[in-house]
This record gives structure tokens, sequence and C-alpha cells, in this order.
């Protein structure tokens, strides 16, 4: 039996799947950045959560706490910051040169949910791109699997005898084009699953923290007037 290899069964493929080939590989580069990017950009949201709500519960004052994040610029703010600053911000413009009022504060809650939606759209970034991957990668390969298959019946019916070697080619490139499908396909769901579940506890958790925050400026305001 002669040796082989992927780069061999390539070259010898026919256009169309050599092609398709080519595609699912590049799917596969692109769909590992974004797992990567995805990961370390989670991983970064935990840690300045985790870090930022336990400075908000160390008793800080939060005019104090809000002068050093209002230095950060909008895109550089994650989770509850985002969150922080926003609600805040806006409940401080309000107070200036007058008593807030309760009703104000439905400007304050506005402005949490513009920051919670913000903070949504940032979570799912490039998450329908692995979606789509996930679900369309194996089509793209099934479809090399089925021209390699009409390939293979072809070789069939131009040889002068029905052997192994005139179907080899044609079902070695289906084979390798359903496995680059898969090669594809799996990573991306497993990321995709997985970053969508830590995307939604992460906004859960900034949603929680925002409830929190129009809370505490809701007895700040009853406590004034009173």
């Amino acid at each position: 039996m002669s040796d082989f290899s992927v780069i061999d069964l390539f070259l010898q493929a026919s256009l169309i799947v050599q092609l398709v080939m080519i595609l699912l590989l590049m799917v596969s580069i692109i769909s590992w950045i974004v797992i990567f990017e995805r990961h370390f950009n989670l991983s970064r949201i935990k840690q300045a959560n985790k870090e930022f709500e336990k400075e908000f519960w160390s008793g800080k004052d939060l005019n104090e706490l809000y002068e050093g994040i209002d230095k950060i610029s909008n895109d550089e703010l994650i989770g509850s910051l985002r969150v922080f600053k926003h609600g805040f911000g806006e409940f401080l413009r309000l107070s200036e040169g007058q008593q807030i009022t309760i009703e104000d504060l439905e400007s304050v809650n506005r402005a949490i949910r513009v920051s919670l939606a913000r903070e949504e759209e940032s979570l799912m970034h490039h998450l329908p791109f692995l979606a789509n991957v996930g679900s369309v990668s194996p089509y793209v390969g099934l479809f090399g699997t089925v021209w390699g298959i009409i390939n293979s019946f072809q070789g069939l019916s131009d040889a002068t005898q029905a052997t192994i070697n005139a179907v080899a080619p044609g079902i070695s490139e289906a084979l390798v084009a359903t496995a680059l499908g898969l090669f594809a396909a799996i990573p991306a769901v497993v990321a995709y699953n997985r970053f969508a579940s830590d995307s939604d506890t992460q906004l859960q958790q900034s949603s929680v923290f925002g409830e929190e925050l129009a809370s505490i400026l809701y007895r700040q305001t009853v406590k004034a007037k009173l």
C-alpha cells in the first residue's frame, strides 16, 4: 500500500472539493480566533466584575468611586462598571442644582437599562458567527462528500474493471470533506454553548447589580426628602 497524506488527497481532489476544503479550513481558523478572543474577554469581564463589586460593597463613598470610573472611556467599560457609570452618572446629572425627586429616578432606571443592553450586545459579539459555523459547516462538508462520491461513480463507470482503485480517490476526498466539516463545526458548537451560558450569567449579574444600585439611589432620594 502506498503512503499518502491529507495534502496528497487535497491535491488529487476535484476543484469543487478543493474549494470546499479551503473554505472549511478558513472558517475553522477564524472560529478558533473567535474562541480565544471570547474566552479572554469573558475572563476579563468576570475579573473586573468581581473586583469592582468588592470595592462597591466595601462601603466606599459612591461619589469617590464614580470619580475614579469617570476617567475610563465608554469603550473600555465592561460589566457592572458600565452599569454604575451610566446609572450613577445620570443620578448626579439630575441632582445638580436641584433636589431630585422619586419621579426623576425613572431616568436613572432608563440609563441602567440602556447600559445593560449595550453590555448584552458586547457579550454576544461574534457568538452568532460561531452558531452559524456550527450549523452550516456539516452541510458544506456534506456537499463535498456528495461531490466526491459522484466523482467515485464517474471513475467507476470510466474504468475497464470495477476495482477499489477506481473509486478510492473520490471516496477519499469525500471523507476528508466530511471530516473537515465536523472539525469546523464541533468546536464552534461547544464554544457557542459555553460562551452563551457564561454571557447570560454575567449579564444576569450586571442586571442584579443594576437593580441594587437603583434601590440604593431610591433610598438616598427618600432619605433626602425627609
